[in-house]
């Protein structure tokens, strides 16, 4: 019972973008690291799903990047959050907690949700 979840489909953006508010700017592997590390170690972030979604936030303007030096002294490209980026994450945010409002209605229907 303690294998890791792959990220939700259509998830990994919000915890990508909360990351970058949270932290700052961060290469892929410290972002895929602290998506990991914030799941309790539930969830596992797969690089070949990462890379095409920070690719797709950066072509949407909702992140930028540029290259710079690791820890450990490596190239490495550092992502951070735009402004479009700031109000994108205040959007996705709002419609996550409507959708697992909604979803929550029906995993436990007759109780009250807000």
């Amino acid at each position: 019972m303690n294998e890791k979840a792959d990220v939700w489909q259509g998830t990994l953006a919000l915890m990508v973008l909360k990351t970058l508010e949270t932290l700052g700017p961060l290469h892929g592997y410290g972002i895929a690291r602290r998506i990991e590390q914030t799941s309790g170690q539930l969830l596992e972030v797969n690089y070949g799903t990462l890379y095409p979604a920070l690719l797709k936030l950066e072509q949407e303007g909702y992140i930028a990047s540029e290259w710079g030096v690791s820890d450990h002294h490596r190239k490495a490209k550092y992502y951070k959050l735009t402004r479009a980026g700031h109000k994108r994450l205040e959007k996705a945010a709002h419609e996550w907690e409507q959708t697992t409002a909604i979803v929550a209605r029906f995993l436990c229907p007759g109780e009250e949700h807000s």
